[in-house]
Parts: structure tokens; C-alpha cells; sequence
């Protein structure tokens, strides 16, 4: 399970839907999961009134632990997700549309912290926000071999910006 092949980055200006789209999907991994999801939070460049992003909602769910996957997998794929990707601590679901990103992490982990901390500086300095904007514009130009590759790429400007969220 991994990133899908070569082609385009899209980046898109901000959309309010990006919103409206993650508190239907909020609303049906509540139902799906119940208690078991313990944060269900909107993360990433879609998060950002503002941010142009690549048009894919990303969503953060914290459970007990993300490598028992017995506990929560099956409500997941029942409620018509499908597992992209599976690594140590993380599980990666997406919509058979594939708009829609589910990131699970265990409950109390950094990653969790990180991608809100992330989210919640760029809601609130727009320099950083412009800053980041720019770059993965400048990037989405670039030919990649897979999404990873230009995940990666945007790293630096990320270590950049969280040195001074903290």
C-alpha cells in the first residue's frame, strides 16, 4: 500500500466546501466509531480558511492504539473507507472518491499534537501561511514520481514553520 503513481499535483485555491465536506465526514466516523475515536479533528492545508491546498480533505483520528486495528479497522472499512497505507503507528483510509484522507494515530501521541499545532500556527500567521502556499505551488510545478516524493519535498519549509509554532 502506497502513494499513487506518477502525475499532476494539483493545488487548488481555498474552497469553504473543504469545510462542509469534513463535517460530513466528521459526522459519519462519529457514528462509525462512536467512542472509540477519541479526537476526530480537520488537519492539513484544507483546514486553513485561506490556504490553497491540494483538493483532498485530511482527517485526524486519534484511538487507543492505532496497531490494534481490530478495535477500530472494521467500523472504518464498513462506513466505506478503504486502507491506503499501513505503518508502524500510522494507518492511512481514504473515500472510494479518494477526497477524503482518514490519518489514524494512537491517542496521546506527538503526531497528533504536531498536525494541530501545524494547523492552528497557519490559521493564525499569515506569513507563514503565504509562505507555505508559495512553496507547494512552486513544487506542484515539478514532475514527482508519487505524492510521497512531493510530501517530502515540502518538509524543509514545514521544519521551518513548526520551529516557530513551538
Amino acid at each position: 500500500m502506497s502513494a499513487p503513481g506518477p502525475g499532476p499535483i494539483t493545488i487548488a485555491d481555498y474552497d469553504a466546501q473543504w469545510t462542509v465536506r469534513y463535517e460530513q465526514e466528521r459526522s459519519h466516523i462519529a457514528l462509525a466509531l462512536g467512542d472509540r475515536a477519541q479526537i476526530i479533528a480537520h488537519i492539513g492545508s484544507t483546514a486553513v480558511p485561506g490556504l490553497a491546498a491540494k483538493p483532498v480533505v485530511d482527517m485526524l483520528v486519534a484511538v487507543a492504539d492505532v496497531d490494534d486495528e481490530g478495535a477500530y479497522a472494521p467500523a472504518v472499512l464498513a462506513a466505506g473507507y478503504m486502507l491506503r497505507v499501513r505503518e508502524p503507528g500510522h494507518r492511512m483510509f481514504h473515500t472510494h472518491a479518494r477526497d477524503v484522507h482518514l490519518h489514524v494515530w494512537s491517542a496521546g501521541g506527538g503526531e497528533i499534537e504536531r498536525h494541530l499545532r501545524f494547523r492552528d500556527w497557519l490559521r493564525e500567521h499569515e506569513e507563514d501561511r503565504r509562505l507555505y502556499e508559495r512553496v507547494k505551488r512552486e513544487l506542484a510545478q515539478r514532475p514527482w514520481g508519487d505524492s510521497n516524493e512531493y510530501a517530502q519535498a515540502k518538509s524543509g519549509v514545514i521544519a521551518e514553520i513548526m520551529t516557530r509554532a513551538r
